[in-house]
């Protein structure tokens, strides 16, 4: 058995996790729907992006100090760094651009790191799990926030830019990785712990049934926004 203090899947702290993200989202969306078409929304979205980068960015700075430093896992080349910087963006500009791929990562992707985590590391309340669970807390809380509650509205082309965006990320990530030997997006080997990974073949087959699944998983999720805004005249993509 592992240490009393360390963290473990589906143990106490890791439901305590997952219950307020639950309640955070629902408080988020209700929160936000309540200021749509009022200046005080501006300005909600932009507390929120400050609030991401005050959490963010000192945790980002203590991986690059050299007590912390390791080339394996310090270095912001994971897609949920790219998706909080995004985030944050989005947030503070209302650019439709930014927005899009929040919808997509926030709701497919970062949810595998919720249900089975790669933490090896002390449990709460240990820096390591607060930037752990509060990156992949974050990521949904802002797709969601967007989405049903600023009326973020998702696209066929908000769709193509986050694939255009998630390619480029794939082959840039999968390149360094190759040359220093990490394994950054879990792009050049599967994770150590258990994930939905295993059930798609080994690599580098897994990577390519994996961008067929997401896509598939993209379309679907889309088709929904775009048949209602055509059935009923839906919202364009922008910060309401």
């Amino acid at each position: 058995m592992p240490p009393a203090d360390v963290f473990v899947p589906y143990g106490p702290t890791h439901w305590v996790v997952l219950g307020i993200g639950a309640a955070g989202a629902v408080l988020l969306v209700v929160a936000r729907r309540r200021l749509r078409g009022r200046p005080a929304g501006t300005t909600s979205d932009r507390a929120f992006a400050v609030a991401i980068l005050a959490f963010q960015v000192p945790l980002q700075l203590r991986r690059l100090t050299p007590e912390h430093w390791n080339l394996y896992t310090s270095l912001p080349l994971q897609l949920s760094d790219l998706a909080w910087m995004t985030a944050a963006y989005a947030l503070w500009s209302g650019r439709w651009w930014a927005c899009s791929p929040l919808y997509y990562w926030g709701l497919t992707l970062t949810p595998q790191a919720l249900f089975t985590p790669a933490l090896d590391a002390p449990d709460f309340p240990h820096v390591d799990f607060i930037a752990f669970w509060g990156l992949h807390l974050l990521l949904p809380w802002v797709a969601l926030y967007l989405t049903w509650g600023a009326g973020v509205r998702p696209t066929w082309k908000g769709l193509r830019v986050t694939l255009a965006a998630t390619v480029l990320w794939a082959a840039l990530v999968l390149g360094f990785n190759s040359v220093a030997g990490t394994n950054y997006g879990f792009l050049s080997h599967k994770p150590d712990n258990p994930s939905l990974l295993d059930l798609l073949g080994p690599w580098p087959w897994y990577l390519l049934v994996e961008f067929v699944l997401v896509v598939a998983g993209w379309i679907l999720i889309t088709w929904p926004w775009t048949r209602r805004r055509t059935c009923r005249g839906g919202r364009p993509l922008h910060i309401a």
